[in-house]
């Protein structure tokens, strides 16, 4: 006797368990999604809409086509203040390099490791504001850095105003970066050493690779992806300095960076479309930018795959080698 199924309303169905499964999962997929298109693609979108007017925040529009764009390579201080990434960027080399040499010592055993790690992230939990301000009292004439120097025998009429001083400014403002992020970076390569097989380590040092190699050989081929990130990080970081210049010096000296300027333009000046462009051509350097690190580092890690894989060859010949002689020598002294 076969069981007829009754079919059910959609009022029932949608409160039988069926229903509120598929009710559940719609929601968390459709809420985040409108979330994200409102708080995020629309604005972007009506920002991209007004780099192409004459506009302020209130008032008449005048479309001015691609006049904005060109305006921000032909204004002194939109692309001046774009080639102060180059500062930014050289920093975050610096950064990158600090921080992969103190993760590849510290992700093995060393005593306080622990300890010295903690102090080392903890600039990155600190507000971008708080930073600022400590580094603008540091900075200031006669204050602390001022004072450490003289502690060790330099004259303090003879140091330059870090601050004011264009030679010298905006490497004081970079080495604020650095001493934030390098901590954030530092953790993630350590996370990725550990994560490394420590057999290679072992196959290393029986073929007396020292620990240069093994770093060249090893480690980095190993957390490549992670060593792509940061320098992504990194670089785009670079291009939208912001806290620094704007809490420390207001963009004062020649140390208002692109950020710094196209808000000023955008809420002192109240020039909306080419803040906008400003934002748009941003968005390009960074996309190209990471295109060109992404083919980069294809090509350099290609390189050090084939290397590795050579090595590997070479290691495997060199132990058949010396099986055949133990057999060999095991058949004479038989």
């Amino acid at each position: 006797m076969s069981k007829t199924r009754t079919r059910r309303s959609p009022g029932e169905w949608l409160r039988s368990r069926d229903g509120q499964k598929f009710l559940v999962i719609t929601a968390f997929m459709i809420i985040p999604l409108l979330l994200l298109f409102v708080f995020t693609y629309l604005p972007f979108g009506e920002m991209f809409t007004y780099s192409f007017y004459k506009m302020k925040y209130t008032g008449a529009r005048k479309f001015v086509g691609f006049d904005n764009y060109k305006k921000v390579f032909t204004r002194d201080d939109c692309f001046g203040a774009l080639k102060l990434s180059l500062y930014y960027m050289a920093g975050s080399v610096v950064q990158l390099a600090l921080a992969l040499y103190l993760a590849t010592v510290l992700s093995f055993k060393v005593k306080l490791g622990g300890l010295f790690k903690g102090f080392m992230f903890f600039p990155y939990l600190i507000n971008g504001i708080a930073i600022g301000f400590i580094f603008k009292f540091f900075y200031t004439r006669g204050f602390v850095f001022d004072t450490v120097l003289s502690w060790a025998g330099f004259n303090i009429e003879n140091l330059p105003y870090w601050l004011k001083d264009q030679s010298i400014n905006n490497w004081s403002l970079v080495g604020t970066s650095v001493w934030r992020y390098f901590g954030q970076n530092m953790v993630l390569f350590i996370g990725a050493i550990m994560s490394v097989d420590s057999n290679l380590y072992e196959a290393a040092m029986l073929d007396g690779a020292t620990k240069f190699q093994q770093f060249k050989y090893i480690i980095l081929p190993s957390i490549k992806t992670i060593v792509l990130l940061n320098v992504i990080l990194s670089i785009s970081g670079s291009l939208s300095a912001f806290e620094p210049p704007y809490v420390i010096t207001d963009g004062a000296n020649g140390t208002g960076t692109y950020f710094v300027v196209m808000h000023q333009i955008a809420h002192t000046q109240q020039k909306v479309g080419l803040a906008s462009a400003m934002a748009i051509i941003l968005l390009i350097l960074i996309f190209i930018a990471t295109i060109i690190q992404r083919l980069l580092f294809k090509y350099v890690f290609r390189n050090a795959e084939d290397e590795d894989i050579n090595a590997t060859t070479r290691r495997e010949k060199k132990l058949a080698r010396k099986r055949a002689s133990a057999m060999k020598k095991g058949g004479m002294t038989a």
